[in-house]
């Protein structure tokens, strides 16, 4: 891709989401597209929303679990960037039509003390940048067609990723617990919907361990010239599948000792 398809992939993205119609598969539309296209259309797309007065409040990390790499075949991570209108307090109500196709993840969230990034960060760089980590909710929405009608093709990889990983918004229990107080790994959740338990995980289904999906992101930052800020809330990646989230419906994410997270969708 040229540059300037990316600032024309960046601009469907932004119009799909202010029009709430969901755009063509960009993958279809650009089929030589790579990981890195992608992430440069992301970017052009958060420049866009930068420009339009919104600020970044910190990552998200997805696809950190095995069965979400095996359905997209694929071996990594990917990222989005999170911003101000996504924040949600915990027990709010999102307005109806504020989504497309919303959907609810239960996550592990780091809220960062101090600056992180480079190829050579270790976990123990990761524990000590880390003011504390919390429960939370990760709302996802796709702004990309998930099949395409004519063809049946399903979106990729570099839709997800161009669509700023199917970011939306994010909503923090009121818990906050030091990072090598608790074993992350066996953090979990049990999440209902309406009442009924729709999924249950625990950390261990984030690449073994939620401080490693962090890690992971810090050492790609290095790519790309960026790194995680000071005050950055890191999503650490879901350790359930996305649950659907139709108007009417109310989500309770308990974790047990580590916290709870509520939300209401309109």
């Amino acid at each position: 891709m040229t540059p300037a398809q990316h600032d024309e992939a960046a601009e469907v993205l932004f119009q799909a989401e202010q029009t709430g119609r969901q755009c063509g598969l960009l993958s279809l539309t650009y089929p030589g597209m790579t990981l890195d296209d992608a992430y440069a259309v992301q970017a052009r797309l958060i420049a866009r929303k930068l420009a339009a007065g919104r600020r970044k409040i910190g990552w998200k990390i997805g696809l950190t679990s095995r069965a979400m790499q095996d359905a997209l075949k694929i071996d990594t991570p990917d990222s989005g960037v999170l911003l101000d209108d996504m924040a949600f307090e915990n027990g709010a109500t999102v307005p109806a039509g504020r989504f497309i196709q919303p959907r609810v993840e239960a996550e592990i969230a780091f809220v960062m003390k101090a600056p992180l990034a480079g190829a050579d960060c270790t976990r123990a760089d990761v524990l000590a940048a880390t003011d504390h980590v919390a429960p939370s909710l990760e709302i996802l929405d796709t702004r990309v067609l998930r099949v395409d009608p004519e063809t049946g093709k399903a979106r990729v990889i570099t839709d997800t990723i161009s669509d700023n990983a199917a970011n939306a918004g994010v909503v923090l229990g009121a818990e906050r617990h030091a990072p090598d107080a608790v074993d992350l790994r066996w953090t979990g959740a049990i999440v209902s919907r309406d009442g009924v338990v729709e999924e249950t995980g625990l950390g261990a289904g984030v690449l073994n361990d939620p401080v490693t999906s962090v890690l992971w992101l810090a050492r790609r930052m290095a790519d790309y010239g960026q790194q995680i800020e000071a005050g950055d809330i890191v999503l650490s990646g879901s350790f359930i599948r996305p649950v659907e989230a139709p108007a009417g419906s109310r989500f309770t994410a308990d974790f047990g000792p580590f916290g709870s997270v509520h939300i209401t969708f309109d």
